[in-house]
């Protein structure tokens, strides 16, 4: 009598599951993901799984055997490696200052081939004044300077007199990129609200991480592998958790993330070893080390790939853990077989998408120097063979390995904690009913 109750309960709970979902009997994971993210005409309720009692103590033993000691850790050695004061090498500094031309004539010694350059301060230690700059004659330089322009200026301040005191450097672009940036935010808030919201907050924590903690402690001597990955374990804690809460789902995703970047690391520390790369081809390599001895090229190296496949991970990452979840929202009865099944099937075209993105965007990056073996016309196994070519090649392969990875790595934690969750109710309830 009893088992007859408990089969009646579990059909009326699939039934009434698939009702308040929407999906017909025997459409459990397939069409789960195709409305939930493709067509919107079915909207999938995964709150039934965060809020899933099977589910939540299934992540409670991811988070406290494998989150809490790894962030932990990342913030402890943070904190150890966090360097103090300033890493500002004085020999290198410039005093800086800025104004707009407002005039312009040829230099009195047409052997000069300059301009000289009105300006009117609008920052530095002369503000407000007019200033003589000795600037690139039209035709000199990339972009002609014109009156009306604002332009970035170096400060002698040495120097005894005005004519000898600013130097050019730049153009000013400040204005416009303030004008992209904030168009950015304002389309992101439209489009995700709240949300957009909270990833343009974690955006700003980034920054901050790069520029306060990863590269000083870089410049301090720290070892920058171990600082990338340590930076870059906390920026996706923050991230994750800032822009999708503190759940179930963003805690399997970040579990995803840090099995994905470890993977990452080792593969690009093997394979810079192992292709010989030097770090001495990056861009700006030379200069960095000239004013910092300290630093490793080579696991500077790698620090980049690392930082260079972060974003991209977080997005695989998160997007599996979320199919997984409406897979399960969508058929509760769903063993971890078929749930890695079907999410594997969602990531094959994400992946297939993403890789070629971060493949294309360091060929882009490679761009000018790919243009000049070009026209040497060098042999192709020439051309990946130099270090600055294969330095692109294994950032962008170990990149996208890493990627790869990252799908069967957070489908399969996903479908761990969310498993047979009708099926563990079913086995549950006899209990119930007898107490009841």
């Amino acid at each position: 009598m009893a088992s007859r109750t408990v089969g009646r309960r579990r059909a009326d709970h699939r039934s009434n599951r698939r009702r308040k979902l929407d999906i017909p009997a025997g459409h459990g994971h397939g069409h789960g993901h195709g409305h939930g993210h493709g067509h919107g005409d079915h909207v999938v309720d995964t709150s039934v799984v965060d809020s899933d009692a099977i589910v939540a103590r299934r992540v409670r033993i991811v988070v406290a055997a494998v989150l809490i000691p790894l962030l932990t850790a990342a913030v402890v050695a943070m904190i150890v490696m966090w360097p103090g004061g300033g890493v500002k090498v004085t020999s290198y500094q410039t005093d800086t200052a800025r104004g707009e031309v407002t005039a312009l004539k040829a230099c009195p010694n047409p052997k000069d081939q300059c301009d000289q350059a009105t300006v009117k301060l609008s920052s530095g230690p002369d503000k407000g004044k007019l200033v003589p700059v000795q600037v690139p004659k039209a035709g000199q330089a990339p972009i002609p300077i014109k009156v009306g322009q604002p332009l970035m200026l170096g400060v002698n301040t040495g120097a005894t007199t005005l004519a000898d005191r600013y130097n050019y450097v730049d153009h000013d672009r400040t204005k416009p990129l303030l004008l992209l940036t904030v168009i950015f935010a304002i389309a992101v808030v439209a489009l995700s609200r709240w949300r957009g919201f909270a990833a343009l907050i974690a955006l700003a924590v980034t920054a901050v991480m790069l520029t306060q903690f990863i590269m000083p402690a870089i410049l301090k001597g720290s070892n920058a592998l171990v600082v990338a990955v340590v930076g870059g374990t906390v920026i996706m804690a923050i991230a994750l958790f800032l822009t999708h809460g503190i759940t179930a789902e963003s805690s399997i995703a970040l579990s995803g993330t840090i099995a994905a970047l470890g993977l990452t690391v080792v593969l690009g520390w093997f394979f810079t070893k192992l292709c010989q790369l030097s770090g001495w081809a990056s861009e700006g390599a030379s200069a960095a080390q000239q004013f910092a001895p300290d630093i490793d090229l080579t696991g500077l190296l790698v620090a980049g790939m690392v930082i260079g496949a972060l974003g991209v991970l977080d997005d695989v990452t998160v997007t599996q853990a979320a199919a997984v979840w409406e897979l399960s929202a969508a058929n509760p009865a769903a063993n971890r077989r078929e749930l890695v099944g079907a999410g594997l099937r969602i990531g094959r075209t994400h992946v297939a998408s993403v890789v070629n993105t971060l493949v294309l965007a360091y060929a882009g990056a490679a761009m000018p120097i790919l243009l000049v073996f070009a026209i040497q016309g060098l042999p192709g196994r020439y051309v990946v063979s130099t270090e600055l070519v294969a330095m692109e090649v294994v950032r962008g392969l170990v990149g996208s390995l890493g990627i790869i990875a990252a799908v069967p790595l957070t489908t399969a934690l996903a479908a761990m904690a969310v498993a047979d969750r009708s099926r563990d109710l079913v086995t549950a309830e006899p209990e119930h009913i007898h107490a009841g």
